[in-house]
């Protein structure tokens, strides 16, 4: 279960990707993030609220605020910002080293062993999301890619490891649903500010129905897909959930396939093949270690 949750939650990734570069052109990052997670928290609140009042413990309302505003806040400004300059086959191969990062992170935490079948999955699943997306990697128009973007999207992955990382213990003990909806407020709170300072605030947003169209799936999707993520950490290790990540890329090149009628190339076979092999191979780790 926890598997097919981090897969969906994957898949939703990776069409947020899409349809990020298809508005990011009409509007600013942050306040992009903004509309996006107003829509997500929206969703979550109902569901949230029939399941009762939170019973948070003082102690752990700031740390789960603070995961929730890098989780949205920090993240998604930082892969919007990114996306404005950077391929989108680019930006999902950067952002697919959220599983390294997070393997190393857990590693240097003591949260899980870094055993070499686990490094193995990773490894295998970063080259299989390089491979279906090399015909797609080149740079930007004009020849050149801004290095700034490139690291912006890094930084995003990176806030994505620690994250996913530090939820763990909040998701043991609290339920699932109700550390989403305080999370996802909580950066809805913090995005207003660089919301503001965009001039978010100053008319009505106008877009084209197709923007309009793309924020409402964004929105919609972020709520479901970060409920998802978040039941998958709660149930099984952070790399083990993480590394599906690798899946988002390829769910990009295939809704191009799918929905604008774009050319599957045999690289892209050949990368799927392997990133199915490194995710069998990152949860057959435990059960080698328990034999």
């Amino acid at each position: 279960m926890a598997a097919g949750a981090a897969a969906l939650a994957a898949f939703l990734v990776g069409a947020g990707i899409v349809a990020t570069r298809f508005v990011i052109d009409e509007t600013q990052p942050a306040s992009l993030a903004l509309m996006r997670y107003v829509i997500g928290f929206s969703c979550l609140l109902v569901p949230a609220a029939l399941a009762g009042r939170p019973r948070f413990a003082g102690r752990d309302i700031g740390p789960i605020a603070a995961l929730g505003i890098v989780q949205f806040g920090v993240l998604i400004a930082l892969l919007n910002y990114g996306l404005q300059t950077v391929p989108s086959g680019r930006g999902s191969l950067i952002f697919a080293t959220f599983p390294f990062l997070t393997m190393i992170l857990a590693a240097m935490l003591g949260i899980e062993s870094m055993t070499r079948t686990k490094s193995l999955g990773v490894a295998l699943s970063v080259l299989g999301v390089g491979l279906a997306l090399s015909s797609n990697l080149g740079p930007a128009a004009g020849g050149r890619e801004p290095w700034i973007g490139q690291l912006a999207i890094f930084a995003s992955a990176l806030c994505g490891a620690v994250c996913s990382v530090f939820y763990r213990p909040y998701l043991k003990k609290y339920a699932v649903l109700q550390v989403s909806a305080f999370a996802m407020f909580a950066s809805v709170a913090f995005l207003a500010i660089p919301a503001a300072l965009e001039g978010f605030f100053d008319a009505v947003p106008r877009f084209s129905p197709g923007g309009w169209a793309a924020i409402a799936f964004i929105g919609i999707s972020s709520g479901a897909g970060y409920y998802l993520w978040l039941w998958a950490l709660g149930h099984t290790t952070p790399t083990r959930v993480s590394i599906f990540l690798a899946l988002s890329p390829i769910a990009a090149t295939a809704l191009g396939v799918i929905l604008l009628s774009e050319d599957i190339s045999a690289s892209f076979i050949a990368g799927l093949v392997c990133v199915v092999l490194g995710l069998l191979a990152a949860h057959r780790a435990p059960r080698i270690a328990r034999q």
